[in-house]
């Protein structure tokens, strides 16, 4: 004998959308949702015109760098690039010693670059995630020296350094700028967003001392906030031109104590020094455009979502 066979069990209704509660709308945005946005042509005028006013400054280097003293003169003045690029080049380095201020300006923001972000990035840890007395009058003070004009300290620094016999030596530019109350300030406030406390407590939990806990959890978690700070620093200890002005002297130039021993004489040549200027912005141009799209790129992919 066979079996009986069971009859098929009826197929179940299709779902039937649930309808709204009387009373309530759906959300504005809830039929537009996985849309991609497109910028208008207002949108597109406004970068175009932000790009135009941010890139004619450079593009006027170039011009004022190929042309001739004469040129810059004329009324109106020529706005496309000239000849005498390599020319006046060559008058730049006759007239200072671009090789090696371009190499001490490399050496000063490298090591200015390099010891801001490391202290800056363990200082911001201690402030954001490590309890202890006096946290908050003490991120109050490091922030309200933010408050304090450069220049009130340069004759008290001045007369350190000289104690010490540092003037005309790198290290007297290199040591002042190795922390800013600026990048201490800005891990801070990267760390209590980027680094959740479960990771640290766990950490802990796992025996992890602060010195293992610092390299191999808030070191990873920390490396785009410090890329970001490591350019920013790069770029302001480049273009530094107070402090250097005061603490070195030509024979031991950075770059922007070099520029100002171009053009000289009764009638300065502008186009000499728009050529220093020019081979002093290249390198800040050149690292930004290898590290930029990494820098962007690692902010968008080590942001942690709430």
């Amino acid at each position: 004998m066979t079996a009986p066979i069971a009859p098929a069990a009826p197929a179940a209704p299709p779902a039937v959308p649930a309808a709204p509660e009387p009373g309530r709308t759906p959300r504005r945005g809830a039929s537009r949702a996985g849309r991609t946005l497109h910028a208008g042509p207002l949108a597109y005028g406004i970068l175009i015109v932000a790009v135009l006013f941010s890139a004619f400054p450079f593009y006027w280097t170039i011009v004022a760098a190929s042309r001739s003293n004469a040129d810059l003169a004329k009324v109106p003045p020529a706005l496309l690039p000239g000849p005498n690029l390599i020319k006046n080049f060559e008058a730049v380095l006759e007239e200072a010693d671009i090789g090696k201020a371009l190499l001490n300006s490399f050496i000063v923001s490298g090591s200015i670059t390099l010891g801001t972000v490391l202290c800056c990035t363990l200082a911001g840890f201690a402030f954001a995630k490590l309890r202890f007395k006096g946290r908050g009058a003490l991120l109050a003070v490091t922030v309200g020296t933010m408050m304090i004009p450069p220049q009130l300290g340069v004759i008290p620094l001045f007369m350190l350094i000289a104690e010490l016999g540092w003037v005309n030596q790198l290290q007297s530019v290199i040591l002042p700028g190795l922390v800013s109350a600026f990048g201490v300030f800005f891990m801070r406030q990267y760390l209590v967003q980027s680094l959740p406390d479960e990771l640290i407590e766990a950490a802990r939990v796992d025996g992890a001392s602060t010195a293992r806990i610092f390299w191999s959890i808030v070191v990873p978690i920390a490396r785009p906030g410090m890329a970001v700070l490591g350019l920013l620093t790069f770029m302001a200890s480049w273009n530094d031109f107070f402090w250097p002005v005061v603490a070195l002297t030509s024979s031991e130039p950075t770059v922007q104590v070099a520029l100002r021993q171009l053009g000289g004489g009764y009638v300065h040549d502008q186009s000499v020094i728009m050529a220093g200027t020019l081979l002093g912005t290249l390198p800040v141009l050149l690292v930004f455009g290898l590290l930029g799209r990494q820098i962007v790129g690692g902010i968008m992919q080590g942001a942690v979502k709430g």
